[in-house]
């Protein structure tokens, strides 16, 4: 799917793509409607209107965002194709994949992050449980409680995966192709527990069928105030996290990725843009193409050690 965002292309300032009306490629390597694709387009919606610069949005979902991460890794770095990622392309999927066909760390320009949904520990209403510490109790004695994911490898997933890890419990993994799914089960009983993106299960949590215990995020959530942080419920270390953000190919020009990353901190800025990110559970930001680079790499070394410890592995790799 192909949206043309934005006004008729005016001189952008600053070098990076003055003089031209070239609209910029923006791949989008998830599904349109898809949660990550919502949070793109509504930036690339203030980008384009405040810089007056042409996108169009290239929506290319195929095999857990490697294929449009790649697409953006073996485009002609002239500073007119750009794409988002997100943390299984850029980070955990590394270790997950044999060949991704690009390196995160060589083939890609970081440019900034913008987004981050932390993971929420939820359970079914229908489990006496209110507490994370009852959580534990009860995985503990009942091995085998199956959580649902959106897939295997999936940020759901390795967020299930970890908490394994920190409380020293053992799960049953339940990975779901679609989500609709995943939370009907959740919500019936079926699949009890599930580590969700706020946007999957707001609904739910509003009409009292699904029960927030913890948010995997050093702060609490706008969207759900009233949850606490792992670590305030006695959790340490417990940190999970779907993150978006925008990339090149290697040997972008570096006017042309400080104008994106300096065009996303202000639209970042605007009030309505975060408004409606926190409103979904999303953690407006932005990070600086070089400090961002880092934090690949830093999540990549993360994600390695977990999946490894978890034996986790995608199938037919």
């Amino acid at each position: 799917m192909k949206k043309l965002l934005g006004i008729s292309a005016l001189v952008v300032c600053g070098g990076a793509w003055a003089q031209d009306t070239r609209p910029i490629r923006m791949i989008v390597p998830f599904s349109a409607g898809s949660a990550s694709d919502v949070i793109t387009r509504i930036l690339v919606d203030r980008i384009a209107s405040a810089s007056g610069q042409r996108f169009v949005m290239d929506n290319r979902p195929a095999v857990g965002g490697n294929l449009g991460t790649q697409m953006v890794a073996r485009a002609t770095p002239d500073g007119y194709t750009f794409g988002m990622s997100a943390s299984g392309p850029l980070a955990a999927n590394k270790t997950l994949y044999k060949d991704l066909g690009y390196d995160p760390e060589r083939d890609i320009q970081a440019v900034s992050l913008y987004a981050s949904l932390p993971n929420v520990v939820v359970v079914s209403a229908k489990l006496p449980i209110t507490h994370i510490n009852e959580l534990i109790d009860y995985v503990k004695k009942t091995p085998g409680v199956a959580y649902g994911s959106v897939g295997n490898g999936s940020a759901q997933h390795l967020a299930g995966a970890f908490f394994e890890q920190i409380v020293g419990a053992r799960m049953t993994h339940v990975p779901y192709k679609v989500t609709a799914n995943l939370v009907t089960d959740l919500i019936s009983g079926q699949a009890p527990v599930s580590f969700q993106l706020v946007p999957n299960v707001r609904g739910a949590i509003k009409a009292g069928q699904v029960r927030p215990l913890i948010v995997a995020a050093t702060r609490r959530l706008t969207a759900l105030p009233e949850v606490p942080t792992a670590a305030e419920a006695g959790i340490k270390g417990y940190t999970s996290a779907a993150w978006f953000a925008f990339i090149g190919p290697a040997g972008t020009p570096r006017a042309a990725v400080d104008k994106l990353y300096k065009d996303t901190a202000a639209a970042i800025a605007d009030g309505a843009v975060r408004a409606r990110f926190l409103e979904i559970g999303a953690e407006p930001m932005a990070t600086a193409p070089d400090e961002f680079a880092k934090f690949i790499s830093a999540e990549i070394v993360k994600w390695r050690g977990i999946i490894t410890k978890g034996g986790i592995s995608i199938d037919g790799q």
